[in-house]
Order: structure tokens, then C-alpha cells, then sequence
């Protein structure tokens, strides 16, 4: 038996953030980065909170959030005890709020909480999921939290707020999204119903992330790539994700590359290396890129169709194919490949993985891209 659940409450559309208004004599605490006040995106958020409640903006917010950094987060939200967190931003912002409600609320400091989550990138689909990723500093490793006490009570989508994304960050967190739409579908858990899901987030992104990333001010562009983000979070959410997260994480731990251009990077070999031997992997990947007008063929003919419509639109994005090309040496990998290769078949989102990898097939991936 398998549970399929969705328990998110999804507001869409121009006039989303209005949602904000039904709440009344709450104290709501917004969870964001110094970037959305200086930049007054933040009046998004606090012009929709009616006077009826109490505010306050906890704004210590550090990229790839660290254990440190939640911590200190649970002791500041701890003194103003709210009734209703709204987290504003990007992943990080998103994954430390998650996480600070998690402690908080585990450690018996914060009380339990209405989550609301307002995505300003297109990418981590974290509005929809019971995951966040906080980073270990002392171990170098980016590890996923999962959890009930995760899942978002509300997420709002209102594309204006992805319009100023920068091209770079677009192409990264386009390139997550489709990572984890691509991996949920070939999920060991994998159903009927995040099939669905993962497939429209496929189908959205192959048309309309390069013309985000060209024009940021494409309206509809941008409305379809955050629809995908929270589809493919959907999808994943229901029976989690691959061998790309698995390493992408712990090499994000250790080379500090942004997680969408890893996963970009490693996405064409790992759908090689999933659909090799695995005759499963292969007939889904292939039975996608038929779904997607790639390919009129099957097997091994259908996938390289696939992988070229990757490389291609990662080619259109100047994203880079290795790790050479964003920078690094082989020196760079080198200490680190054991753990990477340890560390990689412990990370949950593994366990999910069509083909079972081994410690020398994880070398052996990474290595080729150095």
C-alpha cells in the first residue's frame, strides 16, 4: 500500500498574496534574507498583513543554511512566540524556516505554527515538500531533513516575485527542477499520480525555461517555470528522488557550487548510468522522451534523445557540462572523492534510485565530469 498525499494548500495567480489577509489577530513572524527587505520585496508580504496582527521580520538568514544558523533562528522566534511563520525567498530562506519550525517546535520552544511559503525562485518546489537541506560545516555536507512537521500548511505562487531573478539563478533553479521531476519519474516509489506530475513539470520547463532565462520579464514565461518548481515538488514530495541529489548534495558540501548547476552538470550522466543494465530505468526515460516529442523510437534510442534534449538545454542556459568548466581541477576533487562516494549512498534521497549504485560507480561518475 501506498499513500498518496497533498498537504499544501496552493495559491496561485496575480492576486495569491491576498491570502495573506485572512489572517486575523495572529502574530506572524516573516522568515527572510537582508536581499528582500533592501530590495523592498518584502513589502510584497507585510502590505497584505491587516493591522489586526502583530509582525515581526527575522531576516539572519545565511545561503545553504547551516545547523548554527537554524538554532539561532529557534532562540529569536522563540521571543516573539508566532502563531504564524511566512517564509520569503529562496531556498535557503525557505529550508531555514522549515527547519526552525522543526526544532522549534521538537524541542518544545516554538508552539505549533502556521507555515506559510512564498517562493521568490523557481527551482526547490521546498513550498510543497516535507524536505529541507541544511548544511553541516564541520563535515562539509549538505544533508535533507525530512519530516511532517515540514510540509507547509500555504504556499503562494505569484510569478511578479520571480520577474528579477537573475539569468544565472534561473537557469541553476530551472535546472533543479527539472532534476527532480526527471528523478521522481523514475523513482522506485514512482505511481500513476506523480508520474502526472513530474511529467507537466518535464513538459514545462523544455518550453518555457529558456525563454525565462532570456527574458526575465516574460510574464508567462515565468508563471509556467514556477508552476513546474512546485509540480516537480509535488511529484518528488510523494516518492522522493535519485542518485543526482544523493551526490549533489555532498559535493555541494564540499565544492560550495551552487545545487541546480551540479545537478545540471550530473543529470545527462546519470540518466546514462540509470538506464545502463536497468531495464526499467531505460523504458521510463524512454517512454518520457516519447511523451515529450523527443522521440518516435524506444530503448536506448528514445533515452539518448532525452539526454541530448538536456545537454542542449543546458548548452542554451551557459551552464556548464563539467565541473572544469565551473571552475575546478581535478585537485580540487580528488581529497574528497572517497567521502563523496560514502557519503553519496547514505544520503536518503539514494534510497530511491532505480539502480542501486555502488561507491566506485559513484567515483566513477564524478570522476568523468573532472
Amino acid at each position: 500500500m501506498k499513500q498518496v498525499k497533498f498537504g499544501t494548500d496552493i495559491y496561485i495567480g496575480t492576486d495569491a498574496l491576498t491570502k495573506l489577509n485572512d489572517f486575523q489577530n495572529e502574530r506572524i513572524c516573516v522568515v527572510t534574507d537582508n536581499f528582500m527587505v533592501e530590495s523592498g520585496m518584502i513589502n510584497f508580504v507585510t502590505s497584505n498583513i491587516n493591522d489586526s496582527n502583530e509582525h515581526a521580520i527575522f531576516t539572519d538568514i545565511v545561503p545553504d543554511p547551516t545547523i548554527e544558523n537554524v538554532v539561532s533562528g529557534v532562540e529569536e522566534l522563540s521571543k516573539f512566540n508566532p502563531s504564524v511563520m511566512v517564509a520569503l525567498g529562496g531556498g535557503s530562506a525557505i529550508d531555514a524556516a522549515k527547519a526552525i519550525k522543526l526544532m522549534g517546535m521538537k524541542l518544545d520552544i516554538i508552539k505549533e505554527v502556521t507555515l506559510v511559503i512564498i517562493p521568490t525562485t523557481s527551482g526547490t518546489g521546498s513550498e510543497v515538500t516535507d524536505f529541507s537541506v541544511i548544511t553541516n560545516k564541520k563535515e562539509n555536507l549538505k544533508y535533507p531533513l525530512v519530516d511532517d512537521l515540514l510540509q507547509p500548511d500555504i504556499a503562494i505562487l505569484d510569478s511578479r516575485l520571480v520577474e528579477t531573478v537573475p539569468p544565472t539563478i534561473t537557469a541553476d533553479t530551472g535546472m533543479d527542477v527539472l532534476t527532480h521531476a526527471l528523478e521522481a519519474y523514475v523513482s522506485t516509489e514512482a505511481t500513476d499520480f506523480s508520474d502526472a506530475l513530474a511529467e507537466k513539470a518535464v513538459e514545462l520547463i523544455f518550453e518555457y525555461l529558456e525563454r525565462a532565462y532570456v527574458d526575465g520579464k516574460d510574464s508567462e514565461a515565468r508563471e509556467k517555470v514556477h508552476y513546474a518548481s512546485c509540480l516537480a515538488g509535488l511529484a518528488f514530495n510523494q516518492v522522493s528522488l535519485g542518485l543526482c541529489h544523493g551526490i549533489a548534495h555532498t559535493v555541494g558540501g564540499k565544492l560550495h557550487l551552487a545545487h541546480g548547476r551540479i545537478n545540471g552538470i550530473l543529470l545527462p550522466s546519470i540518466v546514462q548510468y540509470n538506464s545502463n543494465e536497468n531495464q526499467r530505468a531505460l523504458e521510463r526515460y524512454a517512454m518520457l522522451a516519447r511523451k515529450q516529442g523527443l522521440s518516435n523510437s524506444k530503448g536506448k534510442v528514445a533515452v539518448r534523445s532525452l539526454v541530448n534534449r538536456i545537454t542542449e538545454l543546458r548548452a542554451k542556459l551557459n551552464m556548464p557540462a563539467n565541473f572544469i568548466d565551473a571552475g575546478f581541477t581535478k585537485d580540487d576533487v580528488t581529497p574528497h572523492l572517497a567521502t563523496i562516494s560514502e557519503e553519496a549512498l547514505l544520503d536518503p534521497t539514494t534510497k530511491t534510485n532505480p539502480k542501486t549504485p555502488t561507491k566506485e560507480d559513484v567515483r566513477q561518475i564524478v570522476s568523468k565530469l573532472f
